[in-house]
């Protein structure tokens, strides 16, 4: 079997599961986006996805995706959305605007400004999403719910122009058991639920949660988008350098 029909085999699959998690959950399927996880990939199997229908599609590092891109045409490019999902370092984020079609690890105010002034530049209001850290794992990185940098920066974005703040993103512990992902996924829903009430100049319609292991877990606590990576793609090859 050729590379484009594991794909396509594994893409039917993956639907049939998510929409069972959707009638499970009381919910439509048209309310469960998927993000295609295309971190180390190349650029053929985004191509690929985009194939099966697929357009959005979610990356963890700058670089990588810079390389990527370069070996895209301008119309291949321009019918993906590309988002960033990986952690930001201040000084890439002109680079990260230039590139990606929304930032999904939002972390720091500092960060923010930097992204604001960026997309400003470029002329774009740039789709964000705060990165939320769920446990005390080293390795994490996002915002402590109910933390002083998360209310700083709640308290600034609405004056940032250049930034759509469309919702919150976070990951499961690591070998968490499903009763304690479920725990986080349904905490990180409570909290977009009182953000949004606390403050209504801001709109929070997404919430990115799931991953290949636990999507069903996460579409069941109200998930709108999740995050398919080795179930749509297979083993994950080496880092690009």
């Amino acid at each position: 079997m050729d590379t484009d029909s594991q794909l396509r085999e594994r893409l039917l699959r993956l639907e049939e599961s998510i929409a069972a998690a959707c009638r499970a959950a009381g919910r439509s399927r048209s309310e469960v986006s998927l993000m295609a996880v295309s971190k180390t990939h190349p650029a053929e199997a985004m191509l690929a996805a985009a194939q099966l229908g697929l357009t959005l599609f979610g990356e963890n590092r700058v670089q990588e995706f810079a390389q990527k891109s370069a070996q895209l045409q301008p119309g291949q490019r321009t019918s993906l959305r590309v988002h960033l999902i990986g952690h930001l370092q201040s000084n890439k984020a002109a680079r990260a605007v230039e590139l990606f079609d929304g930032i999904d690890s939002l972390d720091s105010l500092p960060l923010a400004l930097r992204l604001n002034s960026a997309a400003g530049t470029c002329g774009k209001r740039l789709p964000v999403l705060l990165e939320i850290k769920l446990s005390d794992e080293p390795t994490k990185t996002g915002l402590a719910p109910g933390s002083l940098t998360l209310g700083e920066l709640l308290e600034r974005l609405p004056e940032l122009a250049h930034l759509r703040v469309d919702g919150l993103m976070a990951i499961a512990p690591l070998d968490a058991s499903p009763q304690q992902t479920s725990v986080c996924f349904r905490a990180l829903r409570l909290l977009r639920d009182q953000i949004a009430a606390a403050h209504q100049r801001l709109s929070l319609p997404e919430l990115s949660m799931g991953m290949s292991g636990d999507f069903a877990l996460a579409i069941a606590e109200g998930s709108t988008r999740i995050r398919i990576g080795t179930a749509l793609f297979g083993a994950r090859p080496a880092p690009l350098p």
